[in-house]
């Protein structure tokens, strides 16, 4: 992968097939959806491309979950059963990071997710999301995910997350310096 947030073309073709096959594998997160007026979309969108290469190499399984009506963007959300591996014990921003004084997370959602070219997850996205998992299973019954905080609770040194638990969406708090192994960050991207 170059610095400058292009792919190779090998890169961009395989990721293209694994978009492909998830898209076809999950039709029930996108009904009535084509296939191939998403992939024109994603062949013009290079930085968008990387953006969705970087949530699949994390771990996150990015697939189409809808469109945006006032742009028509299709909508993708990481999607894979737990919080994406590659992304997991960081805490929530900066701010939290550089407050740590020792036993340092390598980094934050906030940081990852804007490197990344993303948006994390809000609260009404992420029950949006558990609605989705139509198959039997539900996100995040093993792990959590921080979420979008509003600004006032971050203010007061907390932070959001969520997971799946007993039939129902959990919302928590947290200390945002805090990290675990099975905390991570579900991300949004519109292409």
């Amino acid at each position: 992968m170059a610095n400058n947030k292009e792919l190779t073309r090998e890169q961009r073709d395989e990721l293209i097939k694994i978009l492909k096959t998830r898209f076809e594998k999950n039709m029930a997160r996108h009904k009535n959806f084509d296939w191939a007026k998403i992939q024109a979309k994603l062949e013009l969108n290079p930085v968008k491309l990387w953006s969705l290469y970087e949530m699949e190499n994390t771990g996150g399984e990015p697939d189409v979950v809808g469109t945006d009506k006032n742009t028509g963007e299709f909508i993708f959300y990481d999607c894979s059963a737990e919080s994406p591996k590659g992304r997991r014990s960081i805490c929530y921003d900066r701010e939290a990071l550089d407050s740590r004084k020792e036993f340092k997370p390598k980094n934050s959602a906030v940081d990852m997710a804007n490197e990344m070219g993303i948006e994390i997850l809000s609260e009404e996205q992420y029950r949006e999301l558990q609605s989705l998992q139509v198959s039997g299973g539900k996100f995040d019954t093993k792990t959590s995910s921080w979420i979008k905080t509003p600004d006032e609770i971050r203010r007061l040194g907390g932070a959001l997350f969520c997971d799946f638990r007993y039939n129902n969406v959990f919302v928590y708090h947290n200390g945002a310096e805090s990290y675990y192994a099975v905390r991570g960050f579900r991300g949004s991207l519109k292409v």
